[in-house]
């Protein structure tokens, strides 16, 4: 009995070294999470997802471009309402931002002329750009309009608002996402 016991013994001992073994053998380095290391996502942590779209006339504004300044990307279509309560808000703030903040304005689906037409009667000076085929509000989840994006100068997401964006909340997340500059 006291031989069985001394046995089992040694096998505990010798599972228990095979065990911590293994442990160091196949353990992973584990890194910090840098801005390079972080996933694309629009939620908030994450790169917002890189694309390039037009404006009605042609012009061409690809998101990673505007690094180094804070983006607020604003997902709107003509035939919504609360969209179209909002869009002064963005107005004014590209306004008293100009240079310093994007306001950047991704129509849902509508045609270029429906877009052009629309930004013209609203007197819009941001931009406002063309995702006819719905490819960036699908890559972006957009399930709700309005949905407003802040990103950092970084191009990390740091809020997804939907719904309605007042002035005040506009301009104290622009003005946070400056102050982190």
């Amino acid at each position: 009995m006291l031989r069985s016991r001394f046995e089992w013994i040694i096998w505990i001992a010798v599972a228990a070294l095979m065990g911590v073994a293994w442990i160091v053998v196949s353990k992973e380095e584990v890194k910090e999470p840098s801005i390079l290391t972080l996933t694309e996502a629009p939620i908030v942590g994450h790169l917002a997802p890189d694309f390039t779209l037009q404006t009605p006339i042609g012009e061409r504004i690809t998101l990673s471009e505007l690094r180094g300044q804070p983006v607020v990307l604003n997902f709107w279509a003509s035939w919504c309402g609360p969209c179209r309560v909002e869009m002064p808000f963005f107005e004014r703030a590209q306004m008293k931002y100009n240079g310093k903040t994007a306001v950047i304005g991704v129509n849902q689906g509508e045609s270029a002329n429906i877009v052009q037409e629309f930004g013209v009667r609203q007197a819009i000076s941001y931009p406002l750009l063309v995702d006819d085929d719905n490819s960036v509000n699908l890559n972006y989840n957009i399930n709700s309009l309005p949905t407003t994006i802040f990103i950092d100068p970084d191009g990390v997401v740091q809020e997804v608002i939907v719904g309605i964006v007042n002035q005040a909340v506009l301009e104290d997340r622009i003005e946070g996402m400056m102050r982190a500059e």
